[in-house]
């Protein structure tokens, strides 16, 4: 029996190699007998800033309030996403603030350091972009944009990533090498 898969790209751009990841995956996914639903950050339409803080509650746009459902009916979430200045694109970040709040994915106990992790039970791929080579991001910058989403964001809701691919450097790369990357985008999907 397949899994209910939530796909999140994290690129604005529909035409971007993340776009490109994101359709091969959703395409063997959904040949392999999973569900799909994709939430495409670009497409949709919110403030991605935080205004308050958590000092104030700020009202869900109809499409955060359809994601946080998806989030739920999900029993497995995949993020395609590019590195842009060592980190994750301000969209990603601004959807992660806006959806991922206290209540939903996690919440404060009086008298407990860590709190409960609401979104237990989900596990997650990342598939992720750079036009850094991927040793150096690995070795020199200590790739903080992956430890953000998967020990900071996702563990921290309960979410445990699976697998992680990185795909790069993208800027110069060949026809050969990237259709490469698709198939393992492919293969990671069918599992």
């Amino acid at each position: 029996m397949g899994k209910r898969i939530l796909l999140i790209l994290g690129h604005p751009s529909p035409t971007s190699f993340c776009a490109a990841l994101a359709a091969d995956y959703t395409q063997a996914a959904l040949a392999a007998g999973h569900e799909v639903r994709q939430l495409r950050l670009g497409e949709m339409a919110f403030d991605p800033v935080l205004r308050q803080g958590y000092q104030q509650e700020q009202a869900l746009e109809a499409d955060l309030s359809d994601a946080q459902a998806d989030i739920l009916w999900a029993e497995h979430l995949t993020l395609v996403y590019p590195i842009w200045w060592g980190g994750i694109p301000a969209l990603l970040k601004g959807f992660f603030d806006r959806v991922f709040l206290p209540g939903f994915a996690f919440k404060y106990r009086p008298g407990k350091a860590f709190p409960d992790k609401l979104l237990k039970g989900r596990t997650a791929h990342l598939l992720v972009t750079l036009d850094t080579p991927v040793w150096y991001y690995r070795w020199f910058h200590h790739m903080p944009g992956l430890h953000e989403v998967r020990k900071t964001t996702l563990q921290f809701c309960g979410i445990t990533p699976r697998r992680t691919l990185t795909f790069g450097p993208v800027l110069g790369s060949s026809a050969r090498q990237r259709q490469a990357w698709l198939h393992q985008a492919q293969a990671i999907a069918r599992r």
